[in-house]
This record gives C-alpha cells, sequence and structure tokens, in this order.
C-alpha cells in the first residue's frame, strides 16, 4: 500500500495516544519504535519527536530534528557518523525536494512545553524546510531537519506559546502540499515529465520533481475528483498557468493561451492515463471560452 502523505480520517490535531500501538491502530505512526516512518523513494510520512537526540530543539510551531542512526542501542549517544543514504534520513530528504507534508506526533518529553503530559499528541502536517549536516555534540556528523508547521490547520492548544523564528518571519513558503497516491501514480506514469512541456525537474539523488494538477479544483464549489481522469502530471509553471486561468485545455487537449488564444502545447498522454473531456470542459467555464482562431 503506498504511504499517505495527510492526516488519517477519524484523527484531528490535538487528540491523544496512549501508545506506539495506539498510534499504528489510528494510522497516525506505523513502526513500533523508530521515529521516522519512511524511505528514499516514497518519502517519510510522519515522525514522532520525543527528545530523543540531544542535538533536538523543539519550538512549537517549528523545530530541528536530529535524523535517524549513529547511535549505541538503548543510548542517546552518537558512536558513528549519519547517514544520508539510512531509510529515514533519506525519506525525509525526499519530502524536502518533493515538497510531501510529514505527520508529526510528539512524545512525552519532561524537557520540553509542548510535549504532552504522558503518552502522544498528534500536532498536525509540517514541511522539511531545511536540512544540512553538522557536527554533532558527540563529535559525530548528524543530519539536522527544520520541520514548520503548515499554517492552514486547526491551532493546537500547548502548555506554552510556541517561540517565533525571527529568521524566517518574512519567509512564505510556498509549496504544494496535497499528493495523493492517485496523483504520484501519474507522475510516475509521465516520469515526472510535465505533459505539456515535456520538462523534467532533476532534485538532489534522483529525486526528480512535478506537480500532480486537478483539471476541475478539489473543494467547494468545484468538487472535482481527486481520481486519475482528473490529473495531470505538470511543471510548477504550467500548474500555476493552469490554476490561475492563464491556460485552458480544448476537447482535443490543445493547451490554449486564455490571453491572445495562442496555442502553448499539445498534451502527451500515455495509454495508461486519460483525462475526461467534461474536466477539461468545466475547466474552460471557470475562464471563458477559448478564441475562435484557437478553437478551429
Amino acid at each position: 500500500m503506498p504511504r499517505f502523505f495527510g492526516t488519517p480520517d477519524g484523527v484531528k490535531v490535538g487528540d491523544l495516544f496512549i501508545d506506539r500501538q495506539d498510534l499504528r491502530d489510528r494510522h497516525v505512526h506505523l513502526p513500533p519504535q523508530s521515529g521516522i516512518s519512511g524511505t528514499k523513494a516514497e518519502g517519510a510520512d510522519s515522525v514522532v519527536v520525543s527528545g530523543g537526540y540531544a542535538d533536538d530543539e523543539d519550538h512549537g510551531d517549528y523545530f530541528l530534528y536530529t535524523g535517524h542512526g549513529g547511535r549505541e542501542n538503548g543510548s542517546r549517544k552518537h558512536v558513528k557518523n549519519q547517514s544520508p543514504e539510512a531509510p529515514g534520513n533519506a525519506g525525509l530528504i525526499t519530502n524536502w525536494a518533493l515538497g510531501l507534508p510529514t505527520r508529526v506526533t510528539r512524545g512525552r518529553n519532561p524537557l520540553s512545553p509542548y510535549a504532552p503530559p504522558a503518552g502522544y499528541q498528534y500536532a498536525g502536517l509540517f514541511l522539511v524546510t531545511e536540512y544540512w549536516e553538522e557536527l554533532g555534540v558527540d563529535g559525530f556528523l548528524v543530519l539536522r531537519f527544520r520541520l514548520d508547521r503548515i499554517a492552514e490547520q486547526a491551532p493546537l492548544v500547548m502548555r506554552e506559546s510556541a517561540v517565533p523564528d525571527p529568521a524566517f518571519a518574512t519567509t512564505t513558503v510556498s509549496r504544494r502540499v496535497r499528493d495523493s497516491a492517485i496523483a504520484r501514480e501519474v507522475k510516475r506514469i509521465y516520469e515526472n515529465r510535465c505533459q505539456v512541456c515535456g520538462i523534467r525537474i532533476a532534485g538532489i539523488g534522483n529525486r526528480d520533481y512535478s506537480e500532480g494538477a486537478h483539471v476541475k479544483p478539489l473543494g467547494r464549489p468545484h468538487l472535482g475528483s481527486d481520481t486519475i481522469d482528473n490529473i495531470l502530471c505538470l511543471c510548477p509553471n504550467h500548474h500555476t498557468q493552469l490554476d490561475i486561468g492563464g491556460m485552458v485545455l480544448l476537447d482535443d487537449f490543445r493547451a490554449i493561451a486564455t490571453n491572445g488564444g495562442d496555442v502553448i502545447a499539445q498534451l502527451r498522454f500515455e495509454s495508461s492515463h486519460q483525462v475526461l473531456v467534461a474536466n477539461a470542459r468545466y475547466h474552460r467555464t471557470m475562464w471563458g471560452p477559448p478564441s475562435p482562431s484557437a478553437a478551429g
């Protein structure tokens, strides 16, 4: 089953859980012991923050998280360098490269005013906004990840107010976080190449980037479906152009510039993927009809 990057059904920000088995039963965090659930190929769908590393820093709405590995069993002490290829670390790097959200759960930690007094508490979805390598307190290289809470969520009630970060006060993180398993399948079909321009954006460690674009938008009032016949694989530029009405799709799936009616491209489709003409027609009604010259 593909990893799910979002909040599971029936789970709310602030929900409390008794133990790791409770987290697993509710599909919040599946590993029974590891703090990171993820792989390089898929990304990291969830992490647990419980102060397990001396380098960890929790500031409420953001935290600095130390990667996996390098410790003696049952100890917080590092005895070797951490590896960016370790599954959990590689998964978080994939999230950073592709803009995937990560579920964050805090475990009991007497040193943190943001942790629950017992058990575990779901803190919501966060984005990996930075990562780097540095020398840890034990003298070995560790991987450090900064995770920032996505704003469009219910507020999390904590024992103390979250500490703002002045360095990030004027920075807007604008990454698309709706990335369903179906969208990932469409991107796999096209090997992350844009169906309009053919561009594939290369990232670190063969982590190519593209975006799953819904032709008929999700949510009210449109109520488009999160299905393969409503999703295109696009580069960020053409995804944005589609979303803001800069281009529309004709019934033969030529992409047309809304201003002027010039043909941008004939969309490329693989045999295993097709978008419903009805979804393209709905998108056109949002932005007005194309010019007669383009429709001819």
